[in-house]
């Protein structure tokens, strides 16, 4: 498991905020655009596109984990 800070990510990039080795499909995100306004990222859970989070760059999350 890589922790990484969201600001690393690409857009459209997987990640999760535990490191968890095998997460449920409730906890993966998906990193989408910048708002300037709020100064975070919109991220979005990877089965409800409906869902939409704001999370600041500097937060460490966790890629390469099995899905």
């Amino acid at each position: 498991m890589e922790a990484k800070k969201l600001k690393e990510l690409k857009k459209g990039e997987w990640f999760i905020l535990k490191p968890i080795e095998y997460p449920k499909e409730t906890q993966v995100y998906i990193k989408d655009d910048y708002c300037r306004e709020e100064k975070k990222y919109i991220c979005g859970k990877w089965y409800d596109c409906g869902y939409s989070r704001l999370i600041k760059g500097d937060t460490p999350v966790y890629t390469d984990f099995t899905f």
